[in-house]
């Protein structure tokens, strides 16, 4: 499949962005090169309350638990080396955009580091939310990439009893419902 073929069903979001660039003051798009940057900053408290929630799974119970490493790219799998990585011609001479190194190190280190971080975390959070809080709401679909066997609610059968059907059989959280589809689980 090619990278500009689409494969989702949903209604499709686009930024805007590459049309607006060129039109903006460079004065500002310093600035927006720095601020990039600064979330580098939250990356101990971000990796701190990842490995919080990993190890509170692991503590309540939880296996096969994906990895931080399974949110980051394999090296081969990066298109440019240090010997053919493109870069730019700059509009200044210290612009570090016509540097290899510049390039190598944003885009198979700091970029794919700090998206799989973030992916790792709001995974996680995903389980705990469908292990603690199985109860859907309008944004529980996007829990998907995140299911588990069963919630807290699941595993007492004096409990189960009291959750709503939808609640009961969603196979994002109760593995025994993987059988009954997607039918219903919008509302």
């Amino acid at each position: 499949m090619k990278a500009c073929e689409s494969t989702t069903t949903q209604e499709e979001h686009r930024v805007n962005i590459g049309r607006n660039h060129k039109n903006i003051p460079p004065w500002r798009r310093g600035i927006g090169l720095v601020l990039v940057y600064l979330p580098i900053l939250t990356w101990p408290f971000v990796l701190t309350s990842a490995l919080l929630s990993y190890y509170h799974l692991k503590m309540v119970g939880a296996e096969n638990l994906k990895t931080l490493f399974d949110f980051l790219p394999k090296r081969e799998t990066h298109r440019y080396t240090m010997k053919n990585q493109i870069t730019m011609d700059a509009s200044f001479f210290l612009s570090l955009a016509q540097t290899r190194l510049y390039w190598i190190l944003n885009c198979t280190w700091y970029c794919p580091v700090s998206v799989g971080l973030f992916e790792w975390h709001a995974y996680l959070v995903k389980l705990i939310e469908n292990w603690w809080c199985p109860f859907n709401h309008g944004r529980k679909q996007g829990y998907d990439n995140a299911k588990i066997d069963q919630s807290f609610w699941h595993i007492y059968p004096e409990d189960e009893v009291k959750l709503h059907q939808d609640d009961l059989e969603n196979p994002i959280w109760n593995e025994k419902c993987s059988q009954c589809g997607s039918a219903d689980q919008g509302k």
